[in-house]
Parts: C-alpha cells; sequence; structure tokens
C-alpha cells in the first residue's frame, strides 16, 4: 500500500447545536479565533504530508469553495496594505494542496458520507478528519502520529481518547488488547452505547486511517443506530479479521460540535497566542 496522500473531510451535516448561525453559514465555517474550524483541518493533514484534500458537502456549503480559492477583489483591495499580511496562512495553505468536491445528497450518517466521497478518494488508503474535532499539540499533529502508525502497520486506525463513563452514549466506543503503548488491537466497537453497556471508556474522535476496502463493507452495511450508515459497525467488519487498530493520540481535543467545547477551544487558542 502506498503513501497517505488524501484526506476526506464529510462536511455536509446542518450543524442544528450552532443555529441559527448555522442556518447560512457552515458550521466548519464557524471561526475560533479568525480562522475557521475546517482550516485547522486541512493545516493538520498538510501537516501529515497530505496533499489532496476530499471535501463531501451539501446544500448551502459554498463558502467552504469559496474560503480554499483566491479571492481576487478582495486581494486587490488589501494590496499592499498592513492588512494584506491576514491572508499569509490561508495563501499557503491553498498553494500546498489541491481540493476536489463532491455533494452528499441525503444526511444518512457518517458511514453515508464517508462513502460518498469514494468518487474523489478511489482505490487508496486515506485520512478522514471530522473538522467538529478540534486537535493540538505543540509536537507532531494527530493524523502526522496515525500516519506514522500506518506505514509500519498497513490497516485501518482509529483515534481514541478516555472519556467518563457516562458519556459513552456519545461516542463510537472500542474494546481491545495492547499491542503497543497506547495501541490496540480492536476486538469490538459499539456505536453510542449506554453506560452499562459500553465495552469501555475509549471512545472514537474524528481521525481515522482507512483502508479502501472500507468502501465495500460500507455499501453492504446496513442502517444501525438513527437509522443511519455508520462508519463504526464498518469498522467492526474489518476488525473481526484483525485489520483495525485504536490510538490513545497525543494532544489536547476539543468537541467544537458543542457550544461548551467551541468556547472552550476558542478560550484555549487565545490564551496561546497571547
Amino acid at each position: 500500500m502506498s503513501k497517505i496522500k488524501k484526506c476526506l473531510f464529510p462536511a455536509a451535516g446542518y450543524g442544528t447545536r450552532f443555529l441559527p448561525a448555522t442556518k447560512a453559514i457552515p458550521k466548519e465555517m464557524l471561526p475560533v479565533l479568525t480562522k475557521p474550524l475546517l482550516q485547522y483541518g486541512v493545516e493538520e493533514a498538510i501537516e501529515a504530508g497530505l496533499n489532496t484534500m476530499a471535501i463531501v458537502t451539501g446544500r448551502g456549503k459554498r463558502a467552504i469553495e469559496d474560503h480554499f480559492d483566491i479571492s481576487y477583489e478582495l486581494e486587490h483591495q488589501i494590496k499592499g496594505s498592513s492588512k494584506e499580511e491576514y491572508l499569509t496562512q490561508i495563501r499557503k495553505v491553498i498553494q500546498s494542496c489541491t481540493f476536489s468536491y463532491t455533494r452528499q445528497i441525503e444526511m444518512k450518517g457518517l458511514g453515508h458520507a464517508i462513502l460518498t466521497g469514494e468518487t474523489l478518494i478511489g482505490e487508496e488508503s486515506f485520512a478522514v478528519i471530522l473538522a467538529d474535532d478540534l486537535c493540538d499539540n505543540e509536537k507532531a499533529g494527530v493524523l502526522s502520529q496515525m500516519v506514522a502508525l500506518y506505514e509500519k502497520y498497513k490497516c485501518s486506525i482509529v483515534a481514541v481518547e478516555e472519556v467518563p463513563m457516562q458519556e459513552t452514549n456519545k461516542y463510537g466506543v472500542i474494546a481491545g488488547e495492547f499491542i503497543e503503548d497506547n495501541l490496540l488491537k480492536v476486538n469490538d466497537m459499539v456505536e453510542k452505547p449506554n453506560p452499562k453497556d459500553a465495552p469501555s471508556n475509549l471512545a472514537i474522535i474524528g481521525r481515522y486511517i482507512l483502508t479502501p476496502d472500507i468502501f465495500d463493507i460500507l455499501r453492504e452495511t446496513k442502517p444501525g443506530k438513527a437509522g443511519e450508515i455508520q462508519i463504526t459497525d464498518a469498522l467492526l467488519e474489518q476488525a473481526k479479521k484483525g485489520n483495525v487498530l485504536a490510538y490513545k493520540f497525543e494532544g489536547k481535543r476539543f468537541d467544537c460540535g458543542s457550544v461548551d467545547g467551541f468556547v472552550e477551544a476558542t478560550n484555549y487558542f487565545y490564551a496561546k497566542s497571547k
């Protein structure tokens, strides 16, 4: 299997927890300080050595495409002024990678969103970043850590962290056996289990590396929790063949899909910028 070069961003969701702000603005474009959530994710992928960003969008998401493009009128207006430096980071992003887009016509779950991205990925292993989960690390980013593991093990990998037992019903939860420090071979996965039924408190967060056979598995995956096609169910099929690892990553993660997490992330990055 070749090196990973593509990162898939499922970005078609409605962001209902941030209404009315997300009525007209994609939730992925909500800014933490001056940078949209999705840009943080793209920069993490670039740092990990990936250069092709595949974004699954939906209706009302044109702002995403416009953000990762040149705005000639804006460039002209601020050229030569002190404000020009504000565009330095996004210019670097645009020059560092390519972007491709496809639309998810119906919202049928994360598994369906990933399957929708097959046309952009093809038959190769790829990364997945959920922009809602904003991660930060003083050293290598979470995806960089996972890419290094993939190069060693050549299989699907999910990022996990310990969560309070009473919160397992918010996540996909794994069980497994340690094969290295912070690395487990997965033998069970459950989507949003009640705390009393959870196999552990190791929750999957929005970072994945997936091998291309996941697409065939997703095509055969029946709707599960909430009538959606769950990536957890498809990964469990891979895990039954011994082909999924779970990695307890180094770094901080903020759940920016919730208002509390979004505010926490904003305060953290503001303090860090001082």
